[in-house]
């Protein structure tokens, strides 16, 4: 491995560790030797990256949270801290859509409905990178470094027919990361956001493909309007993941969106 991205001497967190992206950063972050910290609800899939991560040599432990509760990132924050040393790398991975909050063909926006607005809103900006960043932020300021990288979507620059309030909420998360990175530019911490294009996963994939594997009639429309003609690779999130951890290779590197294409054509803002 180049030791320019080597994470030694870091103790990651990845909340949403248990999902498809969330997943294969935490992989990548572990098998780049950070101490990592699989955090999620899901206790046999997050068992499951803990057991990837340490079959390559890596060192992981999971830990169940609830990312909505400031009580138990707190807990986890503590039970991580005494396992393995004050986290430096805290992944914002969470998040989501919800049917309600997605306007169906021919429908109008006019009649979404107020709750399912703000539950996206809650899912992906409150609890996807608000609440984790206020519980884990404060040692890594005390200590003087930290990267904090939350997980935007393209949606959020560019938003998508139907998900209204998922392209909005990133959009949030997006502007939340400007925010916090110029806030806290002065103190070693490191804020920086990712924004994925579609990534074929366990919630769209059904969206996407058939059983066949083809293209459903919305995958087909997705890929028709992809510049890059094709969907994003896991492994690609998963790099963008590891330079922006890298004290080495990203001291300077704060206020960033890097956008991975698999969606729209590939832009660094």
């Amino acid at each position: 491995m180049n030791t320019l991205f080597e994470l030694n001497d870091d103790v990651a967190v990845v909340i949403g560790g248990t999902g498809e992206l969330g997943g294969h950063m935490a992989q990548a972050l572990g098998s780049a030797g950070a101490r990592t910290a699989v955090l999620g609800r899901n206790a046999e899939r997050g068992e499951a990256k803990v057991k990837a991560i340490t079959a390559g040599g890596g060192e992981a432990k999971f830990f169940a949270v609830d990312g909505m509760q400031a009580d138990s990132l707190a807990e986890a924050r503590d039970a991580i801290t005494a396992w393995a040393g004050t986290p430096t790398i805290l992944v914002n991975a969470a998040g989501g859509n919800h049917p309600d909050a997605t306007i169906p063909p021919g429908g109008d926006v006019c009649g979404l409905p107020r709750e399912a607005w703000q539950h996206v809103f809650d899912l992906n900006l409150v609890g996807g990178a608000l609440l984790p960043s206020q519980v884990f932020a404060p040692a890594m300021i005390e200590a003087g470094v930290g990267s904090i990288i939350n997980i935007a979507s393209m949606s959020g620059i560019i938003p998508l027919s139907r998900v209204v309030a998922y392209s909005a909420a990133k959009a949030a998360v997006i502007n939340l990361t400007l925010w916090l990175a110029r806030e806290w530019a002065t103190t070693g911490v490191r804020v920086n956001a990712i924004s994925p294009g579609f990534f074929p996963a366990e919630q769209n994939r059904k969206l996407l493909y058939n059983d066949d594997g083809s293209y459903t009639e919305r995958g087909g429309q997705i890929i028709g309007h992809t510049p890059m003609a094709r969907f994003g690779k896991p492994d690609e999130l998963a790099g963008a993941a590891i330079w922006l951890a890298s004290r080495k290779a990203s001291s300077f590197v704060t206020g960033q969106n890097i956008a991975i294409d698999g969606g729209f054509a590939s832009v660094t803002i």
